[in-house]
């Protein structure tokens, strides 16, 4: 299989959009990511993968803490920032949750210090310890797809007979 296929076939996976920022010297880092998941309960631990290439990837590593923001379904402009697909922009005032900065209107903020790092492939693996988390009730998370961004309908459920 090729790199084109491989990348196809994993973007019929759809993920919820985050924000992992950093801080380093009190300048804020931050890179859109959707490869995130939660690995444990107890103790509370998340994880995000970062490429080799991401100028966030050695603030993470000086840092030894990242926040994970859940971006909501009206912050597309704050995904394409920080993916880099808008360099015409104004920044982003972040707000503070456990001393670091997050990306205000994100429906979950998850603050963490990194319990553990893991070169995989052409990614490092960072295993967040959550420190702190602040949960924003009955907002939609915005949504990525097969290459676009997409937004949560209800499915009515089949009832069987």
């Amino acid at each position: 299989m090729d790199d084109r296929q491989f990348r196809n076939a994993m973007g019929k996976f759809a993920t919820g959009v985050t924000v992992i920022v950093t801080e380093v010297d009190g300048e804020p880092h931050g890179m859109t990511v959707n490869a995130f998941m939660s690995v444990s309960l107890t103790p509370k631990l998340v994880v995000v993968s970062i490429g080799e290439n991401a100028k966030i990837l050695n603030k993470i590593k000086e840092s030894q803490k990242f926040t994970v923001n859940i971006l909501a379904a009206d912050q597309q402009t704050v995904s394409m920032i920080f993916a880099g697909q808008l360099k015409e922009h104004n920044g982003v005032d972040f707000d503070r949750l456990g001393g670091q900065p997050v990306v205000p209107g994100a429906i979950v903020q998850i603050s963490c210090e990194v319990s553990a790092e893991h070169v995989e492939g052409d990614h490092t693996l960072f295993i967040g310890k959550v420190t702190d988390i602040h949960l924003t009730e009955d907002s939609e998370p915005l949504i990525f797809y097969s290459g676009r961004y997409r937004s949560l309908a209800e499915v009515t459920p089949v009832v069987s007979k």
